[in-house]
């Protein structure tokens, strides 16, 4: 009877650590699956490192897929979430914007996601995008405008972009040192400035 105590016990112990372990799912593209870095240099590693840094009993998932669109994003938030989360970081709308795909349908794609995640009421942290000058004033203020109006419509919490932490390069010798050779996705370097400067609003979100 003594040993079979002991194994209800270690049972329940066992139950409040996995009940107490986080689960962060980061939905995402290149940015998020750690694109031409090895994995533990990639996004989800390194942020699951900082948050278990900071004391967080946290496991980040990565479901980022290269080269994803919102579009391919909302055919598979489906399966990503099968096994739920506690917190989805949520960005994605780069690949839209680079193959010119209409904000109007960035924006409706990013919408359905949102519904989707927060009905199975999980939080979420959406992380936006900024479009750049070439692209035109009115397409800007649509692209970039869809991310705070989204996050207040689902009363989500909003990193406005992404790839701020990469701002913090002193000038652009700096900043394009943090980048890899394509000029677009960051460098281990980068990755972890953008980690630092992310890290705290993911840690106040699970909060």
């Amino acid at each position: 009877m003594r040993g079979l105590h002991k194994a209800v016990i270690l049972t329940l112990l066992l139950a409040g650590v996995a009940e107490a372990q986080q689960r962060v799912v980061a939905f995402g593209d290149s940015l998020t699956a750690g694109y031409g870095l090895p994995v533990e240099e990639g996004f989800v590693p390194q942020l699951e490192a900082w948050l278990q840094g900071q004391g967080a009993d946290v496991v980040v998932v990565n479901a980022g897929v290269s080269g994803d669109t919102t579009s391919g994003g909302l055919s598979r938030v489906g399966w990503v979430l099968a096994e739920g989360a506690d917190l989805v970081i949520l960005e994605l709308g780069a690949n839209d914007m680079l193959r010119g795909v209409a904000p109007s349908v960035a924006r409706a794609n990013l919408d359905a996601i949102l519904a989707d995640i927060t009905g199975r009421g999980i939080k979420v942290l959406v992380a936006g995008m900024l479009a750049p000058p070439n692209y035109g004033v009115e397409y800007r203020a649509d692209f970039d405008g869809m991310y705070p109006d989204l996050a207040e419509k689902y009363g989500a919490e909003l990193y406005p972009f992404f790839l701020a932490g990469l701002g913090q390069a002193d000038g652009l010798v700096a900043f394009y040192a943090l980048l890899q050779d394509d000029g677009m996705h960051p460098n281990a370097d980068g990755v972890m400035r953008i980690v630092e400067d992310i890290g705290p609003v993911v840690l106040g979100a699970l909060d």
